[in-house]
């Protein structure tokens, strides 16, 4: 799945995990205690009930006997025959031993509630009003002497108490589970956005810096190891676009230094007296200073400093068809699409006219067309000539590489066409159409649509 490989996916899922985990776990532990504090109330109610009881048989033994015979004490029985038919609870009967004084031997167990529901005239009955058979009681039997003197006798009281019930654990309730687990995993995908949030406004200035040498630094926004990965960015943009104006003036420079050895070796070869060897000469000397001037025209081609400006893309290129025409061009503005984009005019201008050029050099018309796709605008230069094999095809950008070396021109205007539209954010490639010749498309980003 591509959202989990994704880092904000593998952040949503640790964090969905982990939460839901840690929120099970405090759950668990409330639980816990929730229900050891229904044990300290169940405890206490039966401890209450129980000293009341060996108290009175202590100190009045006879008449609470004779109660208790006659079920005259509700929610105590006389258990026949006096013997000790649960297990007895170690704490509470330590406790019940300390609220008696130490002097009063007792013990307390919980026992099955058949046991006191046998010996209460309530519990036999096998109905009550609207609810049939009543719950049967949380039984509970004590153990202690009838009577002061030690040598009493041992008997055995049953303690019906009304069964409370023990509180529910939440996690075993399917709708609060799947709400927590959904909770969870909104919470974390959140979180997992907001985390990754600097890293994707790092890589959109990444591809905008590698459309466009001319990108907007990235705002310096954010915590403050966010902030110096940011300023780290924007530095090394500062410093690659310092690097290719420093490429261009030293080339510039060496550019305008040749001239003047240049200019007199020129003056020099008109005084060649060999006729034909003067115009051999002077035809290279020409040469040499036209690929030197492509040259530099080349180095300068990936930078513009020009502003952006929106313009109506249909208006653009019929103007480019007539300028062509004018000229004695056969060049053909065929479909528009209507798009007003953002873009630098004389960039956008000359990667056209190059490829209107080549198109005119090589194959002697072309046609220009744009249209829409998604939210990318495409124009299009196609021409109908001999076109170019694949592996020259693959290899057309590369600089002073020329498809027919019978034509003139230094085999750049491709590679300073796809530099120019590199600096407009826009990707320039070539396809070789069914019927033949070279169709050129220039794709403008998504955001440059207007």
């Amino acid at each position: 799945m591509r959202f989990l490989r994704s880092l904000t996916g593998r952040i949503t899922l640790l964090l969905a995990a982990g939460t839901v985990l840690a929120v099970a776990v405090a759950m668990f532990i409330t639980g816990q205690a929730r229900q050891n504090e229904f044990l300290r109330i169940q405890g206490e109610r039966v401890l209450a009930s129980a000293a009341d009881i060996a108290n009175r048989l202590h100190h009045d033994p006879d008449r609470t006997l004779d109660a208790l015979a006659r079920d005259g004490i509700i929610g105590a029985n006389l258990i026949r025959p006096a013997t000790v038919l649960a297990p007895a609870n170690g704490g509470l009967s330590s406790v019940l031993m300390q609220r008696l004084g130490g002097g009063i031997p007792a013990s307390i167990g919980h026992a099955d509630a058949a046991i006191c529901a046998r010996h209460d005239p309530f519990w036999r009955r096998t109905r009550t009003a609207g609810f049939g058979r009543p719950t049967l009681p949380d039984c509970w039997l004590l153990t202690t002497r009838a009577g002061p003197r030690p040598d009493a006798r041992i008997v055995t009281v049953g303690l019906d108490l009304p069964r409370l019930p023990a509180p529910p654990s939440i996690l075993v309730d399917p709708v609060f589970l799947v709400l927590l687990v959904a909770a969870c995993i909104g919470l974390s995908m959140v979180a997992g956005r907001l985390a990754t949030l600097p890293l994707r406004r790092l890589t959109a200035a990444s591809r905008a810096f590698a459309r466009s040498i001319d990108a907007e630094p990235v705002a310096e926004t954010g915590p403050s190891d966010v902030r110096e990965a940011l300023a780290t960015f924007n530095l090394m943009q500062r410093r690659v676009r310092e690097g290719l104006a420093e490429r261009t003036r030293l080339l510039a420079a060496i550019s305008h230094d040749l001239q003047t050895p240049l200019t007199r070796l020129r003056l020099r070869l008109e005084q060649v007296a060999d006729e034909e060897l003067r115009g051999r000469l002077i035809t290279d000397l020409s040469a040499t200073l036209r690929m030197m001037r492509r040259g530099l025209d080349l180095a300068r081609s990936g930078e513009s400093a020009e502003d952006w400006v929106v313009v109506d893309l249909d208006s653009l290129l019929s103007s480019l068809a007539d300028d062509a025409t004018a000229v004695g061009q056969d060049v053909r503005f065929a479909a528009g699409c209507g798009a007003r984009v953002r873009v630098k005019l004389d960039a956008l201008t000359r990667c056209l006219g190059n490829l209107i050029d080549n198109a005119v050099k090589y194959a002697g018309s072309a046609k220009l067309a744009c249209r829409r796709r998604a939210d990318e605008v495409v124009i299009t230069v196609r021409d109908h000539g001999p076109g170019m094999p694949p592996d020259m095809l693959a290899r057309a950008f590369e600089p002073f590489l020329r498809g027919d070396t019978r034509a003139e021109g230094n085999g750049i205007g491709l590679a300073i066409a796809r530099a120019q539209a590199g600096t407009i954010g826009a990707t320039l490639s070539l396809h070789t159409p069914s019927d033949g010749g070279i169709e050129a498309l220039l794709t403008l980003p998504a955001h440059s649509g207007r």
